[in-house]
This record gives C-alpha cells, sequence and structure tokens, in this order.
C-alpha cells in the first residue's frame, strides 16, 4: 500500500465518513484578451460552470480526504467567439504532486490542449456524463479529469492508472462522432486520442513506470536518502530509451519533459560532472528539444 493510499485509510478511520470529499482541488481561470466586446460576467460564469463540474463531482467511488485531492490547474484562454454561444481556444492543463515528508509539489502535467472549441450559455451548468456525448467542453474537462487520475494512480503504485485511463479512453470513443477537433487519430498526432492511446500502448509501459519510479520511489524518498533517490531517477530516465527508440519525438514524452525538465536540471545541478553524465547523455537523445536547459545543469548553472 502506497503511503498516499495508508494516510488516506488512517484518516478515515480517525475522523469518519465526514472527511470523505471529492478528488479535485482545481483553480480554474478563464480569459479572452482578443475579445474586447463580450462582457466580462460572461467569461465569469464559465469559470465557475466548469470549477462547479470539476471540483464537485464525484469521478470515482474512491474516498479522499480535503488533504489529499488532486491538484490541478485549468487556464482557458478563449481567442474566438461566434454568436452568443460558440468559444474556441485553448486550454492549459497542469498537475503536480505533493512529495512525501515535505511541501513541495512535484509537476506531473503541464501541456496546451489547442483543440478546444464548444458552445456554452451564460449561467448554465456543465453536464458530463462518461457513458454519453452531451457537449465538447464536459467531454474535454471528463477527459482530463480522468487522464490525471490515471497519472496519479501510475505515480502511487505501478501501472497504477489504467483503469482511469481506460474510463479517458472511454470519453474519446463516444466522441469519435462529435465535429469538434481533438478526438480523432487522423488529425494529428498530438491530440487527445493519441495522448491516452499511446498511455495504454504496451510500448509506453516505461513511462507509465517511470512514473512510479520517479515519483514514489525517488521524489517520495529524496527527504531521507537524496543519493539513492536520484539514482531511482537516473535509472528511471534511462528505461526511456526504448519507448523513443520505437516512437521518436511521441506526444506522451514531450508531455512529460514539458512537466520534468526543469524539475531534472534542480534535481542534478549539485551532482558531479562525471555522476550525471550518463543523464545528460540519454537527455539530450530523447528530449533535444530542452539540450540547453541540460547543457546548463552539466555546468551546475
Amino acid at each position: 500500500m502506497s503511503w498516499k493510499a495508508l494516510s488516506i485509510s488512517m484518516l478515515i478511520m480517525t475522523v469518519g465518513p465526514a472527511a470523505n470529499s471529492q478528488e479535485f482541488n482545481c483553480q480554474v481561470s478563464v480569459i479572452a484578451p482578443q475579445i474586447q466586446s463580450t462582457p466580462p460576467r460572461i467569461w465569469k460564469s464559465m469559470e465557475t460552470a466548469i470549477l462547479e463540474l470539476m471540483n464537485n463531482r464525484r469521478w470515482t467511488d474512491r474516498n479522499y480526504t480535503p488533504e489529499e485531492r488532486i491538484e490541478v490547474n485549468l487556464l482557458l484562454t478563449i481567442n474566438e467567439q461566434s454568436g452568443m454561444d460558440r468559444f474556441s481556444g485553448k486550454l492549459q492543463v497542469t498537475y503536480a504532486r505533493p512529495v512525501f515528508g515535505t511541501d513541495y509539489n512535484t509537476p506531473v502535467i503541464d501541456l496546451i490542449d489547442n483543440d478546444v472549441d464548444f458552445t456554452f450559455l451564460e449561467n448554465t451548468q456543465i453536464d458530463f456524463s462518461v457513458d454519453r456525448y452531451q457537449n465538447n467542453l464536459a467531454s474535454i474537462l471528463g477527459f482530463y479529469a480522468y487522464f490525471i487520475l490515471g497519472l496519479d494512480g501510475d505515480t502511487f503504485s505501478q501501472l497504477g492508472g489504467s483503469d482511469m485511463y481506460a474510463t479517458a479512453q472511454q470519453i474519446v470513443t463516444i466522441a469519435q462522432g462529435a465535429s469538434s477537433p481533438g478526438w480523432k487519430a487522423f488529425e494529428g498526432n498530438n491530440n487527445r486520442y493519441w495522448l491516452v492511446d499511446n498511455q495504454l500502448q504496451a510500448v509506453f509501459r516505461p513511462l507509465r513506470e517511470c512514473l512510479y519510479t520517479y515519483h514514489r520511489m525517488g521524489m517520495d524518498n529524496m527527504h531521507s536518502d537524496i543519493e539513492t533517490s536520484r539514482q531511482e531517477i537516473m535509472d528511471a530516465i534511462e528505461r526511456l530509451r526504448t519507448v523513443h527508440q520505437a516512437k521518436p519525438a511521441s506526444y506522451n514524452m514531450q508531455v512529460f519533459f514539458n512537466a520534468k525538465n526543469d524539475e531534472l536540471v534542480e534535481l542534478f545541478k549539485p551532482v558531479p560532472t562525471q555522476d550525471k553524465s550518463r543523464l545528460f547523455t540519454t537527455l539530450q537523445i530523447i528530449d533535444p528539444g530542452n539540450i540547453s536547459k541540460y547543457q546548463n545543469m552539466m555546468r551546475g548553472s
């Protein structure tokens, strides 16, 4: 049992059913810097509706204490409005996981979805169903809710997020009939379809195993054994070579390193050059987009 599951169980026994809570503590911002004609109250209404769906819905049958709620940030940028109720833009999704024994949260996902197209009426709630496509915004939010639950599960136990990814994939399947972008394989390699499809493919298993080793064996033990924890992280990153060889420049690897590159630099700056040279060699192969940062890591600057 992970320390997270153990702490949840202990708190439930201590304070009883009143401690049960929804899964997310989600912060939401809606902005429209290019649209001047729409009253700001529309964006506030949209923000409130998203917040209520994310934070008030029970997404699983698991019990979360308030302290265990998953910290998520959503930034919705509206770029275009057609008529009164149709909007398009982009959604930034970030999730950071607490590190055991510290007050530090480690970033797990930080992505921007550019395929956000939906209808919304002021002062209406967003209704979501796993089994039925009702509204594109609802499906997008539901997809990322379950994908994040999958990531969270993977960071606490080996392949612990499989059922949540399966639900996210079900949302993608049901949305295939929608005209909105982001749901179909042929639309591109970096969309919601491929994000969850890749995550469930056997070739990406080392990436999911990395999520566990990096966080549970690495970050969660930093407070007690920093050298061993760093080695666990280096070994986990090294095993990602197989993913890169099979699926070079995959969306999922980009998403992983977009969240982790700065943290990796800070973690390994103090390490002697000879001890991190293998890590640097691996990173420049599997994450070349951040090579300048990793060069700074090697210089310790």
